[in-house]
């Protein structure tokens, strides 16, 4: 029987990694893992980050958030990069051609949504100097606790309706706010959350 030579540049096999703690729908698909590690919850001021993501929200009425991830970078492509200029000046036969588009959802009523909600979000620019600026004064200018977020969801959502966005239902406000972290919705020790990255 061989002994083991103490001099060996062999090296144990390494432990695996301890994997942090994760909000539990983290943890159920890769895709969903990166985008929650990454990007949900984070604060976002961009303007144009904060259309895109309102609209793929709004997509995921009745879908899975993972099917409208999956399907991200078609949304992209299909509109422009959700610039708001050119979506608002969308015609019905570029609105037609979406509906063929196998890369998005294709349901007429949504597709309708996001040029609807361009003109929308470009007049609440003009009329606030930023989407952003408009937004966040629902929670303060800072992230809300979570007891706040679905009562400041249902207030948003009120507000935008008001202002002629569409697919902006109370939940889909909540969802939206959640991933933009104008509301921490990390579940209690989830590494990502507020009070464990001060």
């Amino acid at each position: 029987m061989l002994g083991i030579n103490p001099n060996s540049s062999i090296r144990p096999m390494p432990e695996k990694a301890k994997q942090p703690k994760r909000c539990a729908w983290a943890q159920t698909n890769a895709l969903l893992t990166e985008y929650h590690d990454k990007e949900w919850g984070v604060p976002v001021h961009d303007d144009a980050r904060l259309f895109e993501m309102l609209n793929l929200e709004g997509a995921q009425a009745g879908l899975s958030w993972l099917t409208i991830l999956q399907k991200r970078e078609n949304y992209r492509k299909a509109f422009d990069r959700f610039d708001a200029v050119k979506i608002a000046q969308y015609t019905a036969a570029k609105k037609a051609a979406l509906l063929q588009d196998p890369g998005i959802v294709r349901n007429r009523l949504k597709v309708e949504a996001v040029v609807t909600n361009a003109r929308a979000f470009l007049e609440v620019q003009r009329q606030f100097g930023s989407f952003d600026a408009y937004l966040w004064q629902f929670t303060g200018g800072k992230t809300a606790r979570k007891t706040q977020g679905r009562a400041v969801g249902q207030q948003l959502s009120k507000e935008l309706k008001k202002r002629g966005f569409k697919f902006v239902g109370g939940e889909i406000c909540y969802a939206f706010m959640q991933a933009i972290g104008m509301v921490d919705d990390h579940s209690p020790g989830c590494f990502r959350g507020m009070a464990r990255r001060k």
